[in-house]
């Protein structure tokens, strides 16, 4: 089969589509026939090896695994332990080297597609829109009526927290750049600040919630539209130095907070089968639809990281395989 594999750390030119062989499921995973899967920041940082901070898990000299997290496609083959899914089931979840023709995963991994929504689509979903998910839900404790701030509200996991944020019954206010005023708002916020134009810190409303994917502001600036008893989600950060990377800005701001009575956190999702039900749910409804700005093949993977890196990517970017 097909897959984009690296033998080195690096810019995208380190990526290549080889042959390798097709994997063979468990007892408890499932093969898929990938037709769809998108990229993360989570895949930038694996591909280039930063920050060297996280080189033991990443691997020391070489990477410990291939790229890809999210996926969609068609079960091939189950293991013997598997009850719920069976070939021929259209799926979604989150894996391990998606970028490839087939994966295996564990069946937990999976749930069905809706019929309704496209492979691409759904491709787009697991790890930002798991993200989005448990960041307002569950670390953010999102009741309606709350006033919700997204900063980095165009991108991948953005565009999903403003509309999870909405369903979750919050009064919504999104940042974001020029362009991407038109998008934020059409995915239901009820306030747009352009980011070029107004310092969102500044202005005189306060918030109950910050959902801080772009990492852009420091706490001191942060707690100025921040309630007495906010809370700060914090789930993305800028790239930062080849040491500490985005781990430098969360740090600098967990610790800048610690005497303060607002809550500040910082999480990174995890793939629960219950959560992608309810993901499941909020595609299924319409409640929520995936932004794919660009649609690459896996031969182009290289530069679907590329432009990923540059920071600006509206919605997700899916390859499609």
């Amino acid at each position: 089969m097909k897959a984009i594999v690296q033998d080195r750390f690096g810019a995208p030119e380190v990526l290549e589509l080889r042959e390798i062989d097709q994997p063979e499921p468990g007892d408890d995973e499932v093969l898929v026939r990938v037709h769809a899967a998108s990229v993360n920041p989570a895949d930038w940082y694996a591909m280039t090896g930063t920050p060297w901070v996280a080189r033991p898990q990443m691997g020391l000299r070489k990477p410990k695994s291939r790229l890809g997290l999210d996926l969609a496609g068609v079960v091939e083959a189950v293991g013997g332990n598997v009850t719920r899914l069976e070939p021929g089931d259209e799926v979604f979840g989150a894996g391990t080297g998606t970028l490839a023709e087939y994966v295996t995963v564990p069946e937990d991994a999976l749930v069905l597609k809706p019929a309704k929504v496209s492979f691409e689509q759904a491709a787009a979903v697991p790890v930002a829109g798991l993200t989005a998910l448990q960041g307002l839900r569950d670390k953010g404790r999102v009741q309606p009526g709350q006033q919700v701030l997204i900063n980095g509200a165009s991108g991948g996991v953005g565009t999903f927290a403003v509309q999870i944020a909405k369903a979750l019954g919050a009064e919504v206010t999104g940042v974001c750049s020029t362009r991407n005023l038109d998008l934020v708002a059409s995915l239901g916020a009820d306030q747009v600040i352009d980011y070029t134009k107004e310092d969102f810190t500044r202005n005189d409303r306060r918030y109950d919630l910050l959902f801080d994917v772009a990492g852009s502001r420091s706490w001191a600036a942060c707690r100025r539209v921040l309630t007495q008893r906010a809370t700060l989600v914090m789930v993305g950060a800028p790239k930062g130095n080849r040491l500490l990377g985005p781990l430098d800005h969360l740090g600098k701001v967990r610790l800048a907070s610690l005497r303060a009575s607002q809550k500040v956190l910082f999480f990174i999702s995890k793939s629960r089968n219950e959560d992608l039900a309810a993901l499941q749910h909020l595609l299924q409804a319409g409640t929520v639809t995936s932004v794919v700005e660009r649609s690459y093949p896996l031969s182009e993977t290289a530069d679907a990281l590329r432009y990923l890196g540059e920071g600006h990517a509206q919605g997700k970017l899916v390859i499609s395989v």
